[in-house]
């Protein structure tokens, strides 16, 4: 499941949902599913991922990072579609009952019908960054979905969900927090420079290494400044050591020893989240 990599997927709803719990009479059952359902979504995303790359031969003997299941032997393709076929499940009935619980079952309500569609559509991205007939992970679109679901939709759609309106204000942690989770992609697309070469498209492929690096720069530098411009606070400025580290350890090392790099860069990203709600609710 990459647990290390469930704490992103929750800093989005962390600025959007809990924004809005404290300015709505939504019920603490409702965020305790949009928290649910965001982490199956995550889980989803790790699961077909690693089955894509592994049907692909992404996952081969040059790859760098840890070690999965599959690779390992630990789970075979069969026991590994049943694991996928049942977070779907488990992604649809979440996030129909949080829906549910907070339109007060009201079906009908337009506003619950483009939330089940937005529900669909993200367990489709999730499912088909390495599965499927043409992946878009593959073609160097990640980037871009990832922006979408873990930045855009994460934040402004929980937000939505809770509050049932959208607070323009919110563009710019969904922005902030966007740009740091396509960081998080880039810096593993960096490390798997060598064993994604000639199975795999991805943005560091494309241009290379000292450019993503540059492209990595540009990124943390602007997600941080939505961050800081959306609180007006200097308390955002506890978290910039560990930015600062980050970007250190992505232009001290080379490609394939990049890997302490992505876990810090998620969790600094989760931090940053939990500094920016605190700041806005003024405690």
């Amino acid at each position: 499941m990459r647990l290390r990599t469930l704490p992103l997927s929750l800093a989005g709803v962390v600025c959007g949902g809990i924004l809005a719990y404290g300015h709505s009479d939504s019920s603490v059952l409702t965020l305790a599913l949009l928290f649910l359902t965001t982490v199956s979504l995550q889980i989803l995303s790790n699961l077909s991922n690693e089955m894509g790359d592994h049907l692909s031969g992404v996952d081969g003997d040059n790859r760098e990072g840890p070690n999965y299941s599959m690779a390992d032997g630990g789970l075979t393709e069969k026991q590994m579609w049943r694991a996928i076929n049942g977070t779907v499940i488990t992604c649809a009935v979440s996030g129909l009952l949080m829906l549910l619980f907070s339109f007060h079952f009201d079906i009908l309500n337009y506003k619950f019908i483009i939330l089940i569609l937005l529900g669909a559509a993200a367990i489709w991205a999730s499912t088909h960054y390495t599965l499927g007939k043409s992946p878009y992970g593959y073609k160097g679109l990640g980037d871009i979905f990832v922006f979408i679901f873990f930045g855009l939709v994460s934040v402004m759609g929980s937000y939505f969900v809770i509050a049932h309106t959208i607070d323009w204000i919110m563009i710019w942690p969904a922005v902030g927090i966007g740009f740091l989770s396509i960081g998080v992609l880039n810096v593993n697309n960096i490390r798997d420079m060598q064993s994604d070469k000639g199975l795999r498209q991805t943005i560091p492929l494309r241009i290379g290494e000292k450019p993503a690096k540059i492209y990595q720069t540009a990124l943390i530098i602007g997600g941080y400044a939505c961050m800081l411009f959306s609180c007006h606070t200097m308390w955002l400025l506890s978290v910039v050591p560990l930015y600062a580290i980050h970007l250190y350890l992505v232009w001290s090392r080379e490609s394939k020893r990049l890997d302490p790099a992505l876990p810090l860069l998620v969790l600094t990203t989760f931090a940053t989240s939990i500094v920016f709600v605190i700041c806005c609710y003024g405690i």
